[in-house]
This record gives C-alpha cells, structure tokens and sequence, in this order.
C-alpha cells in the first residue's frame, strides 16, 4: 500500500527517493550552519583576547572587536550577549593550571608541574593568556577574585595535602603553607614571567621543547625544599628534646 500523500504534496520519502541529491543537500544545510556559527564565535573570542590582552577591557570596544574579527557588530550581542559576556568568555577559555582538579587532587609534585607546562604547549598563544591575566590582576573586573576562591584556593588545599603527605604531618602549620607557596611559586614565575626570563636567559625560554627539561628541575628544586624543611623540623625537634621542651604542642596553626 502507497503511503497517501499530504496536504503540501507527496509524502517525505517519495520527495527524498525522487531527489536524493536536493535531500542530502538539505540535510547538511543545519549542519553547514552550525560549523560556520562555531567558527565565528570562536574568532570572536581569539580577536577579543588578543586585544583585551594588549589593551585592557575598558579601552576595548565591541565595534573594534567586530571589525577585527570580520564579523557584523550584532554576532557579539547574538553570541555573549556584551562586551562584558564576552570578556568574561575569554577569562574562562584562558588555560588554568589550578582549574579541573581531580578528585584525589594533586599526588605527585610531577603532575603538579604538568599542570603549569601545559600551556605553554599551545605555543605563542599562551603569551596572550599571560598577559590577559595581568590585565586583569591589575585593572581587575572581580572574575580574578573569582578565579582564586574557586580553583587557587583548591589548588593551593591540595598542595598543602601534598607536601603534608610528604613531611609525615597530620595537620598542617604555618610553615607547610609557606612551602606550597614557594613550591607552586617556581612555576608560577615561569608562567608569568616568561618574558622577563626570556630577556634574562633566552635559551631557558619554556617552549615547547624544553618542557620536559623544567619539569625535571622543577621537581628536582622542589623536592630539595622539601627536603630542607624536613631536616628543619628534625633539627628543630631535637632542640625542644634537649632543652626539655614538649615535642607536641597544642595546636595554634603556627610554626612546628
């Protein structure tokens, strides 16, 4: 039995078995408008971070972005809604080494220094991320603010919970605070300050193929510190011993 036709003419398969070339097409029409959609918004966001970076958020204003990006100034609305949107769309994009922890956090001072070389995988691109975030640290928006309270502060939990692991502590003091710090501290200098390195020493500059070179030393430097703060504490203990002084102290969130 023929399926009946429609009100609009032959049923939807009689239509695409007559023409299935007219029928392809316009299966890929959606298709064809959705790639083309993705590749503006993601050239609007590469424009924007190029200039905000350069020029901050205030200087920048959504008609230079559009025009620089060859895209009519009503995409910006359409896709972030302002220039705010859209700033804020750039800040989250920017790669993060303290975001997406995992849920055993941080176990090895390897996979730590992993998570600050990555970006530099992305070649020249992350000098744009860098000077991004120094845009905003120093003409800040709040989304730096923000930033701390929801990955550093995690991050900076776990690494406490590292090195804790490391010194044989059950809780930690003011002294294993300071030495996550000092530990995220080397790679946080290599991240924000790889211009001023590259002018210092060009060949230690971190690109790309340097990278497992840094991590080695890098760790090799952390665990140095660790080490120190070990033996430290050690010394430290047999001093209280001798002078007769309690090992364990109540807790106060100080020094051991």
């Amino acid at each position: 039995m023929k399926p009946a036709a429609g009100p609009e003419g032959p049923p939807a398969r009689t239509r695409a078995a007559a023409n299935p070339a007219r029928h392809a097409a316009t299966a890929a029409a959606p298709s064809a408008q959705a790639d083309e959609a993705a590749q503006t918004r993601a050239r609007l966001l590469r424009t924007a971070l190029a200039l905000f970076a350069e020029q901050g958020f205030a200087p920048t204003s959504i008609r230079q972005i559009a025009a620089a990006a060859q895209v009519n100034v009503a995409a910006v609305s359409y896709y972030f809604g302002d220039k705010a949107g859209l700033y804020a769309a750039v800040f989250r994009g920017a790669p993060d080494p303290a975001g997406d922890l995992p849920p055993e956090g941080i176990d090895t001072l390897e996979a730590l220094y992993d998570r600050f070389l990555a970006p530099f995988r992305q070649g020249d691109l992350v000098r744009l991320w860098i000077k991004l975030y120094r845009r905003e640290m120093l003409e800040p928006t709040g989304l730096w603010k923000a930033r701390v309270e929801q990955n550093m502060r995690p991050m900076h939990a776990a690494v406490v919970a590292l090195l804790c692991r490391q010194l044989g502590l059950q809780q930690a003091d003011d002294e294993v605070h300071r030495l996550a710090i000092t530990v995220v501290g080397l790679a946080v200098h290599l991240f924000i300050g790889c211009d001023v390195i590259e002018l210092l020493a060009p060949q230690l500059a971190a690109g790309p193929d340097r990278l497992d070179e840094w991590r080695a030393r890098l760790v090799g430097y952390a665990q140095a510190l660790i080490d120190a703060e070990k033996l430290r504490r050690k010394q430290a203990a047999g001093a209280r011993r001798r002078a007769g002084t309690p090992l364990h102290r109540p807790t106060t969130g100080k020094s051991a």
